[in-house]
């Protein structure tokens, strides 16, 4: 008696969909005529959505489908499919290299962006303009720097950055203060205080409840 292994068989495509699915597309490509191949694809398609119904989450799911068939048949299926029928250098070419950004950040706590707005606010002709872009960038750097260091910071080191990060061009008023940013920290204790107040609450409970049942009589 000779056993049927699956290391003998054909390799399996898509495994979410089992070995049925891909008998099935085997079949479909041996009809003869196209007209009960388009109605059998059009099953098989439905049963793939059935059997994969976190499909249906995905944009465009039935396209999806389509282009797996497709696959399962080796891209040789004489089928009327509602999308473009892929092909097979669409999936075997490799994707463009997106090319990793190499701008060196003098102060990566302050970030890329932060040097962008500095170079437009060095553009600005007009003095008022520029002052306030000016404070409310030394601003967003302040609370940059606490969000990262998770720490305080005096206004004259926010200063600092800013001039040598704008070579000086910008300036400042020299009574500027900064929004104040405070830095979140837990709470000692937080949890033991809630469980006291817990506790001397259920102790009043109990008091008032024993005082009650001593007196013999309740209020309404």
């Amino acid at each position: 008696m000779e056993f049927d292994y699956n290391t003998q068989r054909p390799s399996l495509l898509y495994a979410e969909y089992g070995r049925n699915i891909q008998n099935m597309v085997r079949f479909i490509k041996n009809l003869e005529t196209k007209e009960n191949r388009n109605i059998h694809a059009q099953a098989v398609i439905d049963l793939m959505g059935f059997l994969n119904p976190h499909l249906r989450d995905v944009a465009d799911f039935k396209h999806k489908l389509w282009d797996h068939l497709f696959i399962i048949a080796d891209f040789d299926l004489d089928v009327d499919s509602p999308y473009p029928i892929p092909s097979r250098e669409s999936f075997e070419t490799k994707p463009q290299v997106v090319p990793y950004p190499t701008n060196k950040i003098k102060y990566k706590h302050y970030g890329k962006t932060n040097e962008l707005l500095i170079q437009k606010a060095k553009t600005l002709e007009d003095p008022a303009q520029q002052a306030q872009m000016t404070a409310s960038i030394a601003n967003f750097m302040k609370m940059a720097y606490v969000t990262w260091n998770k720490d305080s910071v005096a206004d004259e080191t926010i200063i600092k950055d800013l001039k040598i990060l704008s070579n000086n061009e910008l300036t400042f008023d020299e009574n500027i203060n900064l929004v104040k940013v405070e830095v979140s920290r837990p709470k000692p204790n937080a949890g033991r205080t809630n469980n006291h107040k817990n506790n001397h609450g259920k102790n009043n409970n109990n008091n008032n409840r024993n005082k009650k049942n001593s007196n013999g009589k309740q209020r309404y």
